[in-house]
């Protein structure tokens, strides 16, 4: 493919890929004709790869929208968990959850375990595995959730702060369980988690399952709400000392890894 092509050849198929919003090929038009021009991409190849990088840039634009929609507290990710340095962390069971069947299928993952162990890093590392897969994603404490949707009751807007709530494929509750409920938190709750059946959960907490029914004033409702979350959900039993001392100031992280929290 031999191509020639003048200044205002190019100004005018630039100013057309921008009227167009295709400025993912005006990013690489230049080192395209240049290939073009070496001969190295045929007329349909050129056209091919300018698709390719209009693709290539829409794809991480997406994915750049959606980390910011998920609101991590840190962005997470699982090569930057060192398991040599938590050896009582069930390395095989999280490898496994990070295959997100349990997304496919909408069900939740609960890990719960000592304080420090790492359980917000995986469950966001989860999470920003769940967004790299094309998933929406938020990350919130429960207690802010909890918050969010008492000002709701307050303003009149509970409606739509749940329904902002239910919306995204995985919603990642930290710190779940924390402390004993009121009546409205728990039912604020269970209209939660009942709005979000068939969608993924993500939780975090210090204690386990089997001991958040005492954390309900009303046995009625914790019965009807835990034991759906719990029996379709997979739980994984973090264990082990704190991981937290690998964010001293001053330690040396190996290159390609991050500290957990």
């Amino acid at each position: 493919m031999t191509t020639a092509v003048t200044i205002t050849d190019r100004s005018a198929l630039a100013s057309a890929l921008r009227d167009l919003r295709l400025s993912g090929m005006l990013d690489t038009l230049d080192a395209r004709l240049a290939q073009a021009a070496a001969g190295e991409l045929g007329h349909l190849d050129f056209l091919q790869v300018l698709c390719q990088d209009e693709v290539s840039r829409r794809a991480s634009m997406s994915l750049q929208r959606r980390i910011r929609r998920a609101r991590f507290e840190t962005e997470a990710t699982l090569e930057g968990f060192d398991f040599a340095a938590a050896p009582k962390v069930p390395a095989a069971q999280i490898r496994d959850l990070a295959a997100l069947r349990w997304l496919q299928s909408g069900e939740s993952v609960i890990l719960y375990g000592p304080v420090g162990v790492g359980k917000s890093h995986i469950a966001q590392a989860l999470a920003h595995l769940a967004v790299r897969a094309g998933a929406g994603a938020r990350f919130l404490k429960t207690s802010r959730v909890l918050a969010h949707l008492a000002g709701g009751r307050a303003d009149r807007s509970w409606d739509r702060r749940l329904a902002e709530l239910t919306r995204p494929a995985v919603l990642l509750l930290d710190d779940f369980g924390m402390r004993e409920l009121t009546a409205p938190q728990a039912d604020d709750l269970y209209e939660l988690i009942t709005e979000r059946a068939g969608k993924s959960l993500i939780l975090t907490s210090n204690r386990a399952p089997a001991d958040w029914y005492p954390l309900f004033p009303n046995p009625v409702v914790a019965e009807s709400l835990l034991d759906r979350l719990i029996n379709t959900s997979h739980q994984c039993f973090m264990n082990g000392p704190s991981y937290r001392p690998n964010k001293a100031p001053g330690r040396v992280v190996p290159p390609g890894k991050t500290s957990g929290s």
